[in-house]
């Protein structure tokens, strides 16, 4: 018969076991996530021809499925990194990474690029859009911030929060007004955008979102200490020797750039940033030296199989649907699910 002494010992062991084996399978998952999506996909590939020489099987594998592959595992675990983070600092469970006005800021640089002719279907196009797309995620980043000095709380999380909504709110009436403007066909690019997508990248424009995303990212896992403080209670962290509104500072700025980075070649993929963390804290606990490493690896999981499943549709449908519909379609149900069964996720 076990005792109660015991029985809190195996409560207290049982997560840690959980934690444990998290934090060993996130690599094998990561690695098997990425292998599955190089080898599978619309068209059969043989891997013994891939090896063999130069062919159309090799160039299928190596420069068309591996870079896209990539750009979604960079951008999954960027989106979920920032999420992770969001939540923390604004201590609100459901902050995922576009409510700081830096999504709506991108979307609307991509819309007036489309709605003045510029298309990612050419050589200059597909360079200029996604330069639009960055810079207007910089410009509202600025104002975002700028909204939230100038409140009466300061920069806190919550004034940045409500900037954040401000901002997207005008950008998103603004990008309305020019889906109602533009013609049928400019719509339709706008629709894609916003909708989310993964394509085959240029290699610079691979490594301009590869450096943008470890960089941001780097600085929010550093951080990861000081955002556990931060749940304390802006007075308690101070009293613990943390600058509290340069943490949030430094926080702000590097999300903005890795979600800037990513919407500027993706669009809006949503509940990534909002699915994962939860997911991941239910398993590793709520420590963000943990959750942040973990929520990089699992977003880089969650979209690359995704976008391997977008891919994979295309056998039935005859068309490949974005892969932000495929995250919307899978996200809701599991982020329910997720409520369910954690009321206070």
């Amino acid at each position: 018969m076990t005792t109660p002494g015991a029985g809190r010992a195996l409560r207290r062991l049982a997560p840690a076991r959980a934690r444990s084996l998290a934090l060993a399978a996130a690599p094998a998952a990561l690695a098997l996530a990425l292998l599955a999506a190089v080898l599978l996909g619309a068209e059969p590939v043989s891997v013994e021809r891939a090896l063999a020489g130069p062919g159309l099987d090799r160039t299928l594998l190596l420069d068309v499925r591996l870079p896209r592959v990539l750009l979604a595992a960079i951008s999954g675990a960027g989106l979920a990194a920032v999420g992770a983070a969001f939540q923390a600092l604004l201590q609100n469970p459901l902050a995922e990474p576009y409510v700081l006005g830096v999504s709506g800021g991108s979307a609307l640089g991509a819309a007036i690029a489309i709605a003045l002719g510029v298309g990612a279907s050419t050589v200059l196009g597909a360079t200029l859009l996604p330069a639009a797309a960055l810079a207007g995620g910089l410009v509202a980043t600025v104002l975002v911030y700028a909204i939230a000095r100038g409140a009466a709380e300061g920069t806190s999380g919550a004034s940045m929060l409500l900037a954040g909504v401000i901002v997207n709110s005008i950008a998103s009436g603004l990008i309305t007004f020019l889906k109602t403007v533009v013609s049928p066909s400019r719509a339709q690019q706008l629709l894609r955008w916003l909708i989310g997508f993964v394509e085959l990248p240029t290699t610079s424009a691979l490594l301009g979102v590869a450096a943008y995303v470890v960089a941001g990212c780097a600085v929010l896992v550093a951080d990861a200490a000081r955002l556990n403080l931060l749940s304390l209670g802006d007075e308690s962290a101070e009293t613990l020797g943390i600058d509290v509104r340069a943490v949030e500072r430094r926080i702000f700025f590097a999300s903005s750039c890795v979600v800037g980075a990513i919407v500027s070649r993706t669009g809006l993929i949503g509940f990534v940033g909002l699915i994962v963390p939860h997911a991941v804290r239910r398993l590793a606990g709520a420590d963000l030296r943990r959750v942040l490493p973990l929520s990089l690896v699992a977003g880089a999981v969650l979209l690359t199989t995704c976008d391997l499943l977008a891919r994979l549709l295309f056998r039935w449908l005859g068309t490949e649907p974005p892969v932000g519909a495929v995250t919307a379609v899978l996200g809701g149900p599991l982020f329910l699910a997720l409520l369910r069964r954690s009321p206070r996720a």
